[in-house]
């Protein structure tokens, strides 16, 4: 029990993002069908059923995978309650946040009945949908704090809608356009939608800045706590979005008769489905934050976060011993291996993780990612140096750095783990950190072999080379929900502040490589330029890492 309460943490964050990104998609799917696909039927001619029949079959199966997604994190959340407070299963289910969870999953089965009618029925897939949102305000701030000012709700429900409306219906987006005919058809779907998603962005620009207003309240708590960053962290992906929305709204307006121009459109629209879902995620990671106003007595000054992003010149190349780290000091090195129990030993091992970090410590963390920022550098500059033929032959197998990347994290990421460590291997992954250490390891081995067979042509299928940008992007989109587990939380803010600008260069990479490969002409080869730049970028930002 005590290790599901220790990644209940990180479920939950994934488990709430996965909830929002399925209540988004249904929302969505109900929006586009009644508010785009509908109106525009008799434009649509022969393609106007199949647009609908698609839509309402992922409408209908989005709403399955919501309720079944609200009860398993209802069971969880019970579980927690159970270990965490002593409580029978009974009285846990009987916790508020248990019952709004559970009572979430009803509107969603009832839309997905809805919406397998012979017919659609507007008013009741509005009614349904409208529930849903409203259902899932009872895992907010807002309705959780006692102190919320008139409007609070509002906002929370505004910021909602508007990121199903806008968010979850760019899929249904591309498969209308992809099976509308040519013309005037796709130009009025490009502008009904393009009508609907102006209306989305106010409401949720205009419900994030009132929550802002509420949970950050003043200046320094959003730039001195973790609630903030993330705020910013958002806003940035945020005015992403809104850049590429703005190119397809001036696309559809400009060059209706441009068939590129609508090319261009669904590729823009592609990318902003990823970083939309990221975003997502990204919230789901903020609701199991504290609001930054109510941290008053953690916040960490702007001359502290300077200090701690002045860049360290020259980068630390040389590691302290092993031997010298706090994991390695007593209580371990006084235990007698015969007579410790595994339970007793892991016990030690991580009272000695939670102990205060000494300077050894820090030095191995900054020389591990300074290191590690030389690998990640040298595949930026060997991506960008592959653009000119007389290297491509030796530049291309660039993605070969990523398993030596991925050996020397797997060895040092975790200095309390084997094989340099004293706790096992299968056992450390119940922490947490750990095991999201563990998962970046996994998608960098299975990016490095998989890219390399890509790019000397050893994999030739058209899919292939998504692999990329769609496992880069799932990297950034972890990194952004990855949290430390250090009592001391000025320490782990400091420590987050630095990670999440790796985790939006890493989408940034991403976004351009997906791009490069989608388009052609002149925009392929800018983002083909870009990719690389914003790889060899995070090796610097590593390099430039600093915990002291």
């Amino acid at each position: 029990m005590q290790q599901f309460i220790e990644i209940y943490g990180f479920l939950s964050v994934i488990l709430r993002g996965s909830i929002s990104g399925a209540l988004s998609l249904a929302i969505g799917g109900v929006a586009f069908l009644l508010l785009v696909a509908r109106p525009l039927a008799p434009l649509l001619g022969a393609a106007a059923e199949p647009i609908a029949a698609r839509a309402r079959a992922i409408v209908f199966w989005s709403a399955i995978a919501l309720a079944l997604l609200i009860a398993f994190d209802a069971a969880t959340l019970a579980t927690m309650l159970v270990g965490a407070l002593e409580l029978s299963f009974a009285d846990a289910l009987t916790a508020d946040a248990v019952k709004s969870d559970a009572l979430a999953a009803a509107p969603a089965l009832a839309l997905a009945f809805a919406i397998r009618g012979p017919a659609i029925a507007p008013l009741a897939l509005a009614i349904f949908a409208a529930a849903l949102v409203c259902a899932r305000l009872g895992a907010t701030h807002a309705v959780s704090r006692l102190d919320n000012p008139p409007g609070l709700i509002a906002a929370e429900l505004a910021h909602l809608t508007g990121v199903a409306l806008w968010i979850g219906g760019i899929p249904y987006f591309l498969i209308a356009l992809a099976r509308a005919p040519e013309g005037a058809a796709q130009r009025a779907i490009g502008l009904r939608f393009s009508h609907l998603s102006i209306v989305a962005v106010t409401m949720i620009a205009a419900g994030g800045v009132a929550m802002s207003a509420v949970y950050i309240g003043a200046v320094e708590n959003f730039y001195g706590a973790a609630y903030g960053v993330m705020v910013g962290a958002k806003a940035i992906l945020f005015a992403g979005l809104l850049s590429l929305g703005a190119l397809n709204f001036f696309a559809v307006r400009r060059q209706p008769t441009d068939p590129r121009a609508f090319a261009r459109l669904r590729r823009f629209a592609e990318v902003e489905i990823g970083i939309g879902w990221t975003i997502v995620f990204a919230a789901a990671s903020l609701s199991s934050l504290p609001p930054a106003v109510d941290l008053a007595r953690d916040r960490v000054s702007l001359a502290e976060i300077v200090e701690r992003l002045t860049p360290q010149w020259p980068p630390r190349l040389e590691s302290p011993d092993h031997s010298t780290l706090s994991v390695s000091l007593p209580p371990i090195q006084t235990a007698r291996a015969d007579e410790a129990t595994p339970t007793e030993t892991s016990d030690a091992v991580t009272a000695s993780i939670a102990a205060q970090r000494n300077a050894e410590d820090i030095a191995w963390s900054e020389y591990n990612h300074h290191v590690a920022g030389l690998f990640v550098a040298a595949m930026g500059l060997l991506a960008l140096l592959e653009h000119w033929r007389r290297l491509s032959p030796v530049a291309r197998h660039w993605p070969m750095l990523m398993l030596g990347l991925a050996g020397f994290l797997f060895l040092r990421a975790d200095e309390a783990v084997w094989p340099l460590g004293q706790l096992g291997l299968i056992e450390s992954l119940r922490d947490p950190e750990i095991a999201q250490h563990r998962i970046f390891l996994a998608l960098i081995i299975g990016f490095g072999i998989f890219e390399w067979r890509v790019r000397t042509r050893r994999v030739k299928a058209q899919w292939a080379p998504l692999a990329f940008p769609l496992i880069t992007g799932v990297g950034g989109a972890l990194l952004l929900a990855h949290s430390h587990g250090l009592s001391n939380i000025r320490e782990e803010f400091l420590i987050e502040v630095t990670h999440t600008p790796l985790a939006l260069v890493g989408l940034l990479a991403s976004s351009a490589r997906w791009l490069e490969i989608r388009l052609d002409g002149p925009c392929a080869r800018i983002a083909g330029i870009v990719w690389p730049i914003a790889f060899t970028l995070a090796g610097l930002m590593l390099l430039a890492y600093r915990e002291a």
